[in-house]
């Protein structure tokens, strides 16, 4: 099986970034965005979906964190994407249903080649500690459109920020990580067109 692994540099004037992403990992993280609770998420994603993730960011911190949690989205996004393939011979779907504490989110997936992102999740407070709750929303919104993926994020319950955050980051990881999945009885891709 070929490694399903992408390596992306992405320089803009807000952001410098490289990330380097292996569906077929075993959870090992290291990133430094310069953003604590952000590198924290990402961290999640990677151990819960057992992706290897590096990713560095030098942002725009100056102005605020949204170039750099956007920007991020589009490159993991990108990388998602390039690592995936032809996606010949995976589950294409996948969802997930994740607890924490008082939390419940669920997450579902399509690698259809078609982006949308349906997000429903009420943060009770702006900030956790000094990380924008409204980023969460513009990072999976980024993610959808340029890993071209239907991405659906539900809020059960919950009253906890910090749950509501780490329970999304971690039903993703979980959901994309049985969509990327290979199953011997699919040939070619999962599509009645024959292609995604």
């Amino acid at each position: 099986m070929e490694k399903r692994i992408a390596s992306i540099h992405r320089v803009t004037k807000e952001t410098d970034i490289s990330l380097t992403l292996n569906l077929d990992g075993s959870g090992k993280c290291k990133t430094n965005t310069g953003i604590g609770f952000f590198d924290h998420m990402i961290d999640g994603f990677a151990r819960h979906g057992l992706f290897d993730v590096e990713l560095t960011c030098k942002g725009d911190l100056h102005v605020d964190d949204h170039h750099t949690v956007e920007d991020c989205g589009i490159v993991l996004g990108e990388a998602i994407k390039q690592a995936a393939g032809n996606k010949k011979g995976i589950k294409r779907y996948g969802n997930f249903l994740l607890p924490m504490d008082e939390t419940l989110v669920m997450c579902a997936v399509d690698l259809c080649g078609r982006p949308y992102l349906g997000f429903a999740e009420n943060y009770p407070v702006q900030k956790i500690g000094n990380f924008d709750t409204e980023l969460i929303h513009e990072f999976f919104y980024a993610i959808s459109y340029s890993a071209m993926m239907n991405l659906h994020l539900r809020q059960i319950a919950g009253e906890n920020s910090h749950h509501i955050a780490e329970a999304s980051f971690k039903a993703f990881a979980k959901a994309l990580d049985m969509a990327t999945q290979f199953d011997e009885r699919i040939e070619g891709v999962l599509s009645t067109k024959g292609s995604l």
